[in-house]
């Protein structure tokens, strides 16, 4: 019997199971979809997709990056606890993802869930497999590549930053320095002409509004609102920040001496957005048991 997305997607609705599970199942029960969700049922997958609800702000920003410094990618993989987020499975698991979406290119979420690792399970099974075995729920988050003619940089900064950049021209050195620097000073964009105009109009009312609530006289507000501005702007934007290493130079500076241009940069950090929810030792035990 030929198993249609129409089959798969009603499957999918009823049970929360991913794509390929369903489709598995469906295929073994000869389209029969009580049969179908049974099986499921009986493989543990419908416990994995219970868990879809669950806040996974845990786990590790993995980095990958080709010997010619050609591709490099970085990705978010997310488990409820630290404890799995430290567990050598875990851990092989995100690297081996990471891997894949450097080589493999894939488009989006569900894509990259379709491709096959290593191993010969998709990476969607592989995230259910990991779900049953852990006791948690496993989510990649968010994936980046770059591929370029130019070099590309990568830094990890334990496992909760990391860092990814382009440059044209310059070298490993002066890439992984400027990595390291946007680990630790999180620029919210690479200059001016890249930042959100909407972030600048509402500093620029904070400011007029706190200076007339000073009694300043309305024609020096605008000068001392364009001081505070280029202020804002060397906090927010990469090049206009003091390097970390020699606070004298910029960013900019930095890479002009090594005849480096930044093309495009990007900082994920673990959990980030996340409205984390705590519980207590026995919470947890007890969820683990349910």
């Amino acid at each position: 019997m030929a198993i249609t997305a129409a089959d798969i997607a009603k499957l999918r609705a009823s049970t929360g199971a991913g794509m390929m599970d369903c489709k598995n199942a469906l295929t073994e029960a000869e389209g029969d979809m009580e049969k179908a969700a049974d099986l499921l049922r009986k493989k543990g997958i419908l416990k994995a997709a219970k868990r879809a609800d669950k806040v996974a702000s845990e786990g590790v920003v993995v980095a990958y990056l080709s010997a010619d410094k050609k591709i490099g990618a970085l990705v978010e993989v997310n488990c409820e606890t630290d404890f799995v987020s430290g567990s050598e499975d875990f851990v092989q698991f995100a690297n081996a993802v990471v891997e894949i979406v450097a080589k493999e290119n894939p488009a989006d979420e569900a894509a990259l869930n379709a491709l096959k690792l290593s191993s010969g399970e998709t990476v969607e099974e592989a995230i259910n497999e990991r779900g049953l075995k852990l006791g948690e729920k496993i989510s990649i988050r968010r994936f980046v590549r770059y591929q370029t003619d130019g070099l590309v940089a990568t830094y990890l900064h334990g496992k909760k930053i990391g860092i990814i950049l382009e440059l044209i021209g310059g070298n490993t050195t002066v890439g992984t320095d400027v990595a390291m620097h946007i680990a630790a000073t999180n620029p919210k964009c690479a200059d001016r002409t890249s930042i959100d105009p909407a972030l600048v109009a509402k500093e620029r009312e904070i400011y007029i509004d706190q200076l007339k609530q000073q009694g300043k006289p309305e024609n020096i507000i605008e000068n001392i609102v364009k001081g505070k501005l280029d202020k804002y702007y060397a906090e927010v934007c990469l090049l206009e920040q003091p390097f970390i290493k020699d606070e004298d130079i910029k960013i900019e500076k930095l890479l002009a001496d090594n005849d480096a241009k930044l093309v495009r940069f990007a900082r994920y950090e673990l959990g980030e957005g996340f409205e984390k929810v705590v519980k207590n030792f026995a919470e947890e035990v007890a969820e683990q048991l349910k």
